[in-house]
């Protein structure tokens, strides 16, 4: 990705993060106003410029967001030593993260580390914020909620969506039979308890959460809300980035609070008992350990009386049938519509971008493997992205040449020292001289030329004998 594509996303996605709570539809507009001043509070900026962000995402979305295209350039007016000063503020930050940025100053300047009124509280504050280190941030699971313990459940499905991973049975997938952990991931919708999508992996990295929530919205359209822990895949740029081009809002579980997380807890109690039985099946393949799993989860949970789905209707004095309620049974009968989303904008949403140079051939290298560029971009850099499920094909875009797909290098039988050029870049084989040939030409023109003036001169001698 170009650096100024990846600034300007950078900041699209913190604003989008800034104003999540101000998108609930569900809360009236006292609650916003509350809500907005106190994130305006906590990030230093003013609730004029949030109403801003909330206006241009509901207008246009998430590219709303990005800032002009402009060149970030570092202010002159900040002293030489800023970075110095700045690596300080953010130790005094996490020494005690409750002090304002005024007193981060004062501190900085009676250590006569900056001169009197050179650092400013606005400068200061966004460049805290861009290191991680802004209030907000500092003190997000600070304050506790009100009862963490207090149980909660979405009148509707696909309104909140759980996603976890959790360990697996050993299996003999790993080099030369050797037996590797395997991760299940899976999302369950809050309302339902029915789980929309669960399968074993090799690992446990980002890409294994983006396959599960890809096949989500695939097969079950968007979702309001997502709900995460803090693990590394869940907080991965590209994940949040992904789900905030589709309009899906994310907010995390508090650090150390699995009751928080209840639901999905409770349905890995399932997943125990199918492990320990799957264990005394001493599989071999993924393939069948996934195989065993959809078998389970769909006779064993999906299609069981829930006693949570019990009760929540209890709770509202809602009569519920002697035989219990299933997972599938409370999704499929909810009124509230499924929202499928086009194929080509999930596909989008989920791209890899990155940036690779191209080399003399005209190629770049990805994944291991040689692409075929264009010959104008030898030297340059360009963006890539690609689906991380399909990498073999990906597109390379220039400001010179736009968006096109790169094919993988192919390399014949005969191998050549010199690398071959591109066709475009090649000597090509004339079949003439168009030099010597336009010289020609322009030779018999003023031949002509002389001749015509020849012939004018004798035709006036003429004139004046018969004078």
């Amino acid at each position: 990705m170009h650096e100024k594509t990846s600034w300007q996303e950078d900041t699209a996605l913190e604003r989008y993060q800034m104003i999540t709570p101000l998108l609930d539809d569900d809360i009236d507009e006292a609650e916003r106003l509350r809500r907005r001043k106190k994130i305006s509070e906590d990030n230093g900026i003013s609730e004029r410029t949030l109403y801003r962000y909330e206006k241009s995402y509901r207008e246009s979305g998430f590219t709303g967001l990005k800032p002009a295209d402009r060149t970030k350039l570092r202010s002159k007016k900040l002293p030489e030593n800023f970075d110095e000063l700045l690596s300080e503020a953010i130790q005094l930050k996490r020494e005690v993260p409750k002090r304002s940025v005024s007193m981060i100053i004062d501190i900085l300047e009676m250590e006569k580390r900056v001169a009197p009124g050179v650092l400013k509280r606005s400068t200061l504050q966004d460049h805290l914020f861009a290191a991680g280190y802004g209030r907000k941030q500092m003190n997000q699971y600070v304050e506790a909620r009100n009862s963490s313990s207090k149980r909660f459940c979405k009148p509707h499905r696909m309104m909140l969506v759980q996603g976890d991973i959790k360990y697996g049975i050993y299996l003999p997938i790993g080099r030369h039979g050797a037996k590797r952990r395997t991760y299940l991931s899976s999302a369950i919708d809050d309302h339902s308890r029915y789980i929309l999508y669960s399968h074993y992996y090799d690992s446990q990295e980002g890409s294994v959460v983006e396959d599960t929530f890809r096949h989500v919205i695939q097969d079950y359209g968007a979702f309001d809300k997502a709900y995460f822990d803090n693990g590394h895949q869940y907080t991965a740029r590209q994940l949040k980035f992904t789900l905030a081009r589709l309009g899906i809002k994310v907010s995390w579980a508090p650090v150390r609070s699995g009751k928080s997380k209840g639901k999905i807890e409770k349905f890995h109690q399932v997943v125990d008992a199918f492990q320990r039985e799957a264990d005394l099946k001493k599989l071999k393949t993924l393939d069948e350990l996934n195989r065993l799993w959809d078998i389970y989860l769909e006779d064993a949970y999906q299609n069981d009386a829930h006693d949570g789905i019990r009760e929540y209707y209890e709770s509202l004095n809602c009569p519920v049938p002697e035989e219990g309620i299933t997972p599938q049974q409370e999704f499929n009968r909810d009124t509230r519509a499924l929202t499928f989303l086009d194929v080509t904008t999930v596909a989008e949403a989920f791209l890899h971008h990155e940036e690779r140079l191209v080399d003399k051939g005209a190629c770049i290298s990805f994944q291991g493997r040689k692409y075929e560029t264009k010959p104008s971009l030898i030297g340059y850099k360009v963006g890539i992205s690609y689906d991380p499920a399909a990498p073999e094909k990906i597109t390379v875009t220039h400001p010179t040449t736009g968006a096109f797909t790169a094919e993988p290098l192919k390399i014949g039988s005969f191998c050549d020292k010199s690398p071959t050029l591109p066709v475009s870049m090649q000597e090509a084989k004339p079949e003439t001289s168009r030099y010597l040939d336009a010289l020609e030409k322009k030779h018999q023109e003023n031949r002509q030329l002389k001749t015509d003036a020849l012939s004018f001169a004798g035709y006036g001698k003429e004139a004046d004998k018969d004078v």
